[in-house]
């Protein structure tokens, strides 16, 4: 741990309108602290800014201290980039604006905004943005990743939607970045991660959506999985842009609509999320009952910003998880059987994988128009292991590094970056592809020394 006197850390307080946090500190470990467990890293210390001016000020301290620095959101990322040992947390957490001005159609955020505070706001003029799958998600981090959720077949990914933003850069500058101004660090931050600055504010473009949506969920037993898997392929390539339906293979939770002998067995379960007309939505989605015998469904008519809360309980802070992802042109029948096998085998009754349909807008938009690449990447497979306790960390982490081992010579070789793990630095290029050797030279120009290095790194081009 490094050792910061208490005079240097007066003299930083003495800088900040919000507050510093040091390991002496009562709230210290609970500052530290970010959604997934099997992170424990200890900062030299925590800025906990009300505002760009205490970016600023943090940033500078860190620099003429010769401290890592590290940026935290809504800290949800799996990764746990958000805090490293020995840095200095840049902790955006309270700065949680969220205006919206329903003339122009445009939100303006803060960085430590999750989505509920977003849907919150924006739903209340039946407006939205592609943001995620659920409510606790951080929105910078998501939207710097690329982001993308239930209405991304429609309205593309998070990054399309990103109409500007506000950063400060690692020479302590404020910038305003658009289409515009700076259009090349815009490019850059439009999937880039967190490797050219500390964003403050984005400002996103809305669309007409909800307040009500038809969608929910039909479940099947995986014992059905070959009748149930390629039907369910054969939906997602007719569905309009309007209709998303993502495959979710897990043990059954103790859903209100299953009976209790279904509890705790292998399913599959479809979700779905209608955004057209909400009367023509029994229409949509009828077709899904005849995948083969349900055990249960839970169907109809509900608030946009409740289906954005949906899946909260299983993705509550606090619980051990390891992530293995990949992209697909198209999912076969030998990936289906890998899925299933794999589910049939769960380590923890909290794994699962999921099944993420794109398409659409997303794959509409030309790959050098963002630093997000993967617009051939039609399903993009998650393998969640989430677990309790530290004594499963092998089997479940072997769990998942075995099926996504066992899906490689099917996928695309590409990779959404929210999804990657810190110990997957070998793939940052996977990511970003044709377009990774531009954000080195954008690097290059606005963080030559790698200031921000704490993620899933770009280096500076020589």
């Amino acid at each position: 741990m490094i050792n910061i006197s208490g005079e240097v850390i007066d003299t930083l307080k003495a800088s900040i309108r919000g507050r510093v946090i040091a390991p002496a500190d009562s709230d210290y470990d609970e500052a530290r602290t970010v959604w997934n467990a099997t992170i424990d890293r200890r900062p030299a210390l925590i800025v906990r800014c009300a505002g760009a001016a205490d970016v600023i000020a943090a940033l500078a301290f860190a620099r003429s201290n010769g401290i890592l620095v590290s940026i935290r959101g809504g800290s949800h990322n799996i990764a746990g980039s958000a805090v490293s040992d020995d840095a200095l947390m840049i902790d955006l957490s309270a700065l949680k604006s969220v205006r919206i001005d329903p003339q122009a159609k445009r939100a303006y955020v803060e960085p430590g905004a999750l989505l509920s505070d977003f849907d919150h706001e924006a739903q209340a003029f039946g407006l939205a943005t592609p943001l995620g799958i659920n409510s606790t998600t951080g929105v910078a981090g998501l939207t710097l990743g690329g982001g993308f959720g239930w209405i991304s077949r429609k309205f593309g990914v998070t990054v399309d939607n990103l109409v500007a933003a506000e950063i400060v850069t690692a020479d302590g500058k404020w910038r305003r970045v658009s289409k515009d101004a700076d259009p090349e660090l815009f490019w850059a931050l439009r999937g880039g991660g967190g490797n050219f600055g500390v964003v403050t504010l984005f400002e996103y473009q809305l669309h007409e959506v909800g307040p009500e949506v038809y969608g929910g969920l039909v479940v099947f037993p995986l014992e059905q999985a070959d009748a149930v898997l390629p039907k369910y392929r054969e939906l997602v390539a007719q569905s309009p842009d309007e209709l998303t339906v993502w495959a979710v293979l897990r043990l059954a939770p103790p859903l209100p609509f299953l009976p209790e002998d279904v509890h705790g067995k292998p399913v599959i379960v479809l979700a779905s999320c209608y955004i057209g007309p909400v009367e023509n939505g029994e229409k949509m989605l009828a077709p899904l009952r005849t995948f083969g015998t349900p055990c249960g469904e839970h169907l109809g008519p509900m608030p946009f910003t409740a289906w954005q809360k949906a899946f909260d309980p299983l993705l509550t802070p606090g619980a051990r998880n390891y992530w293995k992802s990949h992209n697909f042109a198209e999912l076969s029948d030998a990936t289906f059987d890998i899925l299933t096998n794999a589910v049939r085998s769960v380590p923890s009754p909290h794994c699962e994988v999921f099944i993420g349909a794109m398409a659409g807008q997303t794959n509409r938009v030309p790959v050098d128009a963002t630093a997000y690449a993967n617009r051939d990447s039609v399903y993009t497979i998650n393998i969640h292991g989430r677990w309790t306790e530290a004594a499963d960390d092998e089997k479940c982490t072997k769990w998942a590094r075995d099926m996504f081992a066992a899906m490689t010579p099917h996928a695309l070789g590409s990779v959404y970056v929210n999804f990657m793990t810190g110990e997957e630095g070998d793939r940052v290029k996977s990511a970003y592809g044709p377009n990774y050797d531009r954000l080195a030279e954008v690097k290059r120009r606005y963080d030559p020394e790698n200031v921000f290095r704490s993620n899933q790194n770009i280096m500076p081009a020589a």
